[in-house]
């Protein structure tokens, strides 16, 4: 497999680390450069040959890195003498790339499994996939919408005002590309990626994807940023997230856990965080762990909203979690309800099912999806239903006294652990 990172950045936020004497990629984090962490994954994922595309003191990084050999690879040049934004120098590579290629800006700290990204990509016959995740502040990054199939239906760059809800969905600057993307670039003219290749392809209904990861994707662009991915490098948290190792996942009923119980919720207005709920949330988000929200919403079957009312009220829970600094990896629910005799149920959704809690499905579809340990991992909800679920699941459960509290005696099963708030029991759990 081929890549291709673009390394000619100057590194102008980072002028304090740099001194304008270093290019951005050759910035230090953790006693080797930035761009050899990159590098490393590469070769560790079965990437053979790379192309630096150099700029700025390009000489130190081609003086670094030589033929690749060092690193069991082939490593080509290409110098940008004038700088020609994020993609037009792309042209350049026509007839040098054999097939699809991963695409790297120089300023990201990656621990991906790319085996993965690529099977997706190839799975969905795209030209263009990009990875994307939720992060920390989604209302200052570019925020990606796809469909059920993860085709990219629109764009949201950030500093540009935006309305509503939105899923906290970020591009994260890694892409999948097919070397026919290359052929309307010209490799001389100023062109950036988003702008002028992708939202044009998405607008045209092209072959756009969005491949959702909650790998390690971080950019280091200032000396803060520099900083923490430092620290979590040395505490193994880069690594541990990648999805070729087992993870470990806290998973969260949504009403009564996360949110204010209000009943059967129906609509966006109700949609109240409990007090300490984001800050649990980020504790998880800090620590490594996974946290996924798996809730039933039987107000589907019982006709009282669609599936596309759920989903909004989804967007509207992950804006008010990412404006406090906080995201869960991903959202699943069950629409059904086996009982019938409600006014205006709809008929499609009163069905037995395996999805809805305590049955396993929601579960079952993140253990596959993210490679998820049980035997480490946890459900966490205001129910015995929630217990019960993490019992047939095989993880450990635990109880919040919020919402209902466990007052719904549905089933006769103790949890592992009692907390008064989602934020206590979090703590509990990381033993913090």
């Amino acid at each position: 497999m081929q890549a291709v990172v673009m390394a000619g950045g100057k590194g102008t936020r980072l002028f304090s680390v740099t001194k304008n004497e270093i290019p951005k990629p050759m910035v230090p984090l953790c006693g080797r450069p930035v761009l050899e962490h990159q590098i490393r994954c590469l070769g560790e994922n079965g990437v053979t040959e790379v192309y630096l595309v150099t700029g700025h003191l390009g000489e130190a990084i081609e003086g670094y890195f030589g033929d690749g050999s060092r690193w069991g690879m082939e490593i080509h040049y290409i110098r940008e003498d004038q700088p020609l934004g994020t993609a037009g120098v792309l042209g350049r590579l026509r007839g040098r790339v054999a097939g699809d290629f991963l695409l790297v800006f120089g300023d990201l700290v990656f621990d991906i499994d790319i085996r993965r990204f690529l099977e997706f990509h190839k799975g969905c016959r795209a030209l263009c996939t990009l990875l994307v995740h939720p992060n920390s502040h989604p209302y200052d990054s570019d925020i990606v919408q796809t469909d059920g199939r993860g085709r990219v239906v629109k764009l949201l760059p950030k500093g540009k005002p935006r309305k509503g809800a939105y899923s906290n969905l970020v591009n994260s600057g890694l892409y999948m590309l097919s070397p026919c993307v290359l052929d309307g670039i010209s490799g001389f003219e100023k062109m950036d990626m988003e702008k002028d290749i992708i939202a044009p392809m998405v607008e045209s209904k092209g072959a756009v994807y969005g491949y959702k990861s909650t790998e390690y994707v971080r950019d280091i662009g200032t000396p803060e940023r520099l900083g923490e991915t430092a620290a979590d490098i040395r505490c193994g948290i880069a690594a541990m997230k990648n999805l070729g190792r087992k993870q470990k996942c806290v998973f969260l009923d949504r009403d009564g856990t996360v949110n204010r119980y209000v009943g059967l919720l129906a609509g966006e207005d109700g949609l109240e965080l409990e007090d300490g709920a984001a800050k649990a949330v980020r504790l998880l988000n800090a620590s490594g762990c996974l946290a996924i929200i798996i809730t039933n919403q039987p107000v589907v079957a019982r006709g009282m909203c669609s599936i596309g009312t759920v989903k909004k009220i989804h967007k509207r829970l992950e804006t008010m979690l990412g404006e406090e600094g906080a995201y869960v990896d991903d959202i699943l629910f069950c629409p059904h309800h086996p009982d019938g005799g409600y006014p205006g149920e709809d008929a499609r959704y009163k069905t037995a099912c395996a999805c809805r809690k305590p049955g396993t499905g929601m579960i079952d579809a993140c253990v596959e999806k993210y490679n998820i340990d049980r035997g480490l991992s946890w459900m966490v909800g205001d129910t015995t239903v929630d217990i019960q679920t993490g019992k047939n699941a095989g993880m450990k459960s635990a109880l919040v006294l919020t919402g209902e509290g466990g007052k719904d005696k549905k089933y006769d099963a103790a949890p592992d652990m009692i907390g008064g708030s989602l934020l206590e029991v979090v703590k509990k759990i990381l033993g913090i």
